[in-house]
């Protein structure tokens, strides 16, 4: 028998590049789809979230500058460095969800794979929803899309990697930066996935992810005045209603929940999520004149 006691794993938030644990000192207990104990998860108080609002600002502007290309090689490195902890998310996510190993490996190897996506799709969105457009005067009329800002994201309840994973990579892969609420029940990839965010050349608070009573976080994020958008992927009903409520204050863009079970997170993700935290800017320039002929472009 071995003498060796067992080294359990330390979960903390992951705010601003660092791993602090919430301010209040508050955990509480995550168990699997049998009651058993995996850990203790951080629950983070209103002070963490504003913490995480002023991390994502400062972060903005890096990000949102960067290249598109620039941010597709960094999704693509998030990916590979997922692969090779392939194991570690595989026994997260079945311990997490009840599921088998096998069907934990399909999860976790889909969520890969759309990190490969989103990042495939960094430098192609512009083409697909800006562009020229024709206009009866001596203009140049230009579309393009640009980030909407911070926003907030409530992961799904159930999917705790996948889903995560859907609603999460596309924010980002546009030049949004994101504050995570990670599964009330099963929040234990979500904060996995913050080390290897930490080591995946990503900018420190480009995401942040906490972890507590999603009802407890979301409220000050809903109604605080630099946070300009919230997805409501993982919240009930009730608790969307009250949070647009409160996001109308200062406009923020909302995405409502949609009404989808487990399996819709396998489905071909598409570009909604994309230009859902896009705006569009256009600019209107004139074309001027090519010769004393009066001719123009």
């Amino acid at each position: 028998m071995s003498d060796r006691l067992s080294v359990f794993k330390t979960y903390k938030l992951y705010v601003g590049g660092k791993f602090p644990r919430s301010e209040s000192g508050r955990v509480y207990e995550v168990t699997d789809a049998k009651g058993k104990w995996l850990a203790n998860a951080p629950q983070s108080s209103r002070k963490d979230a504003r913490d995480a609002v002023v991390a994502a600002r400062k972060a903005f502007g890096a990000w949102s500058g960067a290249t598109a290309y620039n941010r597709g090689q960094i999704l693509y490195r998030i990916a590979e460095m997922l692969e090779g902890r392939r194991e570690q998310y595989v026994r997260e996510v079945a311990e997490a969800e009840g599921l088998s190993k096998s069907k934990a490996a399909a999860q976790v190897d889909a969520a890969i794979d759309r990190w490969v996506w989103y990042a495939g799709w960094t430098d192609k969105i512009a083409q697909v929803v800006g562009g020229g457009n024709p206009v009866a005067g001596p203009y140049f009329n230009l579309s393009s899309p640009e980030p909407t800002g911070v926003v907030v994201v409530l992961a799904p309840q159930a999917s705790s990697f996948l889903g995560l994973v859907s609603v999460l990579a596309p924010v980002i892969a546009t030049g949004n930066t994101a504050i995570v609420i990670a599964s009330e029940k099963s929040p234990l990839p979500a904060l996995s996935l913050g080390e290897v965010l930490a080591t995946s050349d990503l900018p420190g608070g480009v995401v942040n992810i906490l972890s507590g009573r999603t009802a407890e976080i979301a409220a000050p994020l809903a109604s605080h005045q630099d946070v300009n958008a919230i997805d409501l992927a993982g919240a009930d009903e009730a608790l969307a209603k009250e949070l647009e409520i409160a996001a109308a204050d200062n406009l923020k863009r909302v995405l409502r929940p949609q009404p989808v079970d487990d399996a819709d997170w396998w489905a071909a993700p598409g570009t909604d999520r994309m230009t859902a935290f896009l705006e569009t800017k256009t600019v209107w320039h004139p074309t001027g004149s090519l010769g004393a002929s009066g001719s123009s472009y």
